[in-house]
């Protein structure tokens, strides 16, 4: 509910803060006091977009700041979707700056115009005879069914149940899409892969493969070298190895005079055998190394048809093809398995449809079933408002689409006169009509669920008499269960308020300003006095007023 509301420089406000109570708020004052720059503040509030030109002082910053205790309304859900913090005493506050800028503040964290009109619908409710375009969208008249069918439980796995079966439908198309894709693309990537699996990567070691044709190509120079090494190895008198030996031979004649010959005996024996070692092994390099035209042009073809891969894949080693190979394995076999999983894929979306169908028939069934109820409470408050003849048919029908509300569609039909046909609402009912219908929609929803702040703005326009004393009864009797404001020139609505609040003008060295004023309840007696009998007030008006508050 809210709780209390300060407005400052907006329209004629220059500042004014006021509290508000639970039950039946009613707001009185005369013609171009400012009541509708209190529902312009509350709306702006609520997310309406601003505007600079309503703002008192364009010179300064306008704030208008709301306190709201929403503790009973379960907007745990809502509050975590728009990424807010849930605190049950919720302050929203708005603010146009001089520059013409706008900012809104939920709990003081910044939010968007967005944001802050999805909160606002959940909080306050305002309704006008001017603005009944809610009451004849089918959306709303099916939301009317299912507070009293209490189908909330059954909507929230519909919900559920269609959101899963769009997520598998689009799963199916794109899927069917890919197929369509991939069998254009299958020829080309099979060719790839067939082409790769020919090469037999994983049998390849590149670099092995390459030292083996840098040897082959360059078999008659290596032989070459290798010979002249063995001959400058082994050459008689004149090979290092002869030579070595015979200073090792000169070595051992002396190394028995002194430890330090002996020591560099001992070094040059050792270079002694690793070259012995080296001759040998150059001597097998020579025998094992024969030029072969066959095995090098097998290599070469082997490490061209590498490299043409590898540049055609734009990649640098064998690990990087294999990769590319598996992958188009991939694709390939995705390919050739797509109408196994297109089946899979339809097979589950019939299940979905299935079960979603048999919770709409649920629905359906249930939204028929209150309807002969419904219909008769809301002509009774009619009757009670002046309006005697009055039938509402609700004409509910099957269809096979899956909506966001079910599969039902409703049109609600309405005539005020005996003999006349029903039609649809927005072509057969009036304003005053459409008003004295929402109100009493209003009503019975009150008894089935937790109905936001509810403000009506002179809806009763064109009442008088018993039908005002009746809308005054239906008004006292919501706020048994929720909040309600009614912006009113009706004493009789006045006076069933358990608080008043008077609107009212003055002017401050020259300058108008709009005030808001809680009655105390002799003032109240006075306000609903001059509401009977205008400003000049009398014993019978007076009279009148204590009869209506009493």
């Amino acid at each position: 509910m809210l709780t209390q509301l300060s407005i400052k420089n907006y329209a004629l406000i220059e500042d004014i803060k006021v509290s508000f109570a639970s039950g039946l708020t009613t707001i009185t004052g005369e013609t171009g006091a400012g009541k509708s720059i209190l529902l312009g503040a509350l709306s702006l509030l609520l997310g309406k977009r601003a505007d600079l030109s309503s703002v008192k002082n364009p010179a300064k910053k306008c704030v208008i700041e709301a306190d709201f205790t929403i503790g009973f309304y379960n907007l745990q859900e809502l509050f975590e979707v728009l990424d807010l913090d849930y605190e049950e005493h919720t302050i929203i506050r708005r603010e146009i700056l001089a520059s013409g800028k706008s900012r809104a503040f939920v709990n003081d964290t910044p939010v968007t115009l967005q944001q802050l009109q999805q909160l606002g619908e959940s909080l306050v409710d305002i309704h006008s005879q001017h603005e009944t375009r809610s009451l004849l969208s089918e959306k709303n008249q099916l939301e009317v069914l299912d507070a009293v069918a209490g189908n909330g439980m059954l909507l929230g796995q519909y919900s559920e149940g269609r959101g899963n079966l769009k997520q598998l439908q689009g799963d199916l198309q794109q899927l069917i899409v890919e197929k369509e894709t991939s069998t254009k693309e299958l020829d080309y990537h099979t060719f790839l892969y067939n082409e790769l699996q020919e090469a037999k990567l994983s049998k390849i070691d590149q670099e092995a493969l390459e030292e083996t044709y840098e040897k082959l190509n360059n078999a008659e120079t290596i032989q070459e070298a290798m010979a002249t090494v063995l001959k400058l190895f082994s050459e008689e008198q004149i090979g290092a190895l002869e030579t070595m030996k015979e200073a090792r031979l000169q070595l051992g004649r002396i190394k028995a005079f002194s430890s330090d010959y002996e020591a560099l005996w001992d070094r040059l024996n050792s270079v002694l055998i690793e070259l012995e070692d080296i001759d040998e092994e150059v001597a097998v390099q020579i025998e094992n190394l024969e030029a072969d035209p066959s095995a090098l042009f097998q290599v070469e073809a082997t490490l061209q048809t590498l490299y043409k891969l590898q540049q055609k894949h734009t990649v640098a080693t064998v690990d990087e093809l294999l990769e590319i190979e598996n992958e188009l394995a991939s694709k390939i076999d995705a390919t050739t398995n797509v109408d196994n999983r297109i089946a899979m894929l339809e097979a589950s979306v019939e299940t979905a449809k299935g079960s979603l169908l048999e919770i709409s028939e649920k629905l359906h069934k249930s939204r028929l079933k209150v309807i002969p109820n419904l219909k008769k409470e809301l002509e009774t408050l009619l009757q009670k408002l002046g309006l005697p003849n009055a039938q509402l048919t609700f004409e509910l029908e099957k269809i096979s689409e899956f909506k966001e509300q079910g599969t039902s569609t409703l049109a609600l039909l309405f005539t005020a006169n005996k003999g006349a046909q029903s039609g649809a609402l927005k072509k057969v009912a009036s304003g005053g009509e459409l008003s004295r219908i929402m109100l009493s929609i209003k009503a019975v929803l009150a008894s089935y669920k937790k109905l936001p702040t509810l403000i009506f703005d002179e809806i009763d326009t064109g009442v008088s008499g018993e039908i005002a004393q009746q809308m005054a009864q239906i008004m006292g009797q919501m706020s048994d269960s929720m909040q309600v404001f009614s912006i009113t020139h009706l004493p009789q609505i006045a006076a069933k308020g358990t608080q008043q609040i008077k609107v009212y003008k003055e002017d401050v060295n020259n300058v108008t300003n709009t005030q808001l004023k809680q009655l105390t309840e002799e003032e109240r007696i006075v306000e609903i006095a001059q509401m009977i009998g205008g400003h000049t007030l009398t014993d019978s008006a007076l009279a009148h007023a204590r009869q209506l508050r009493n």
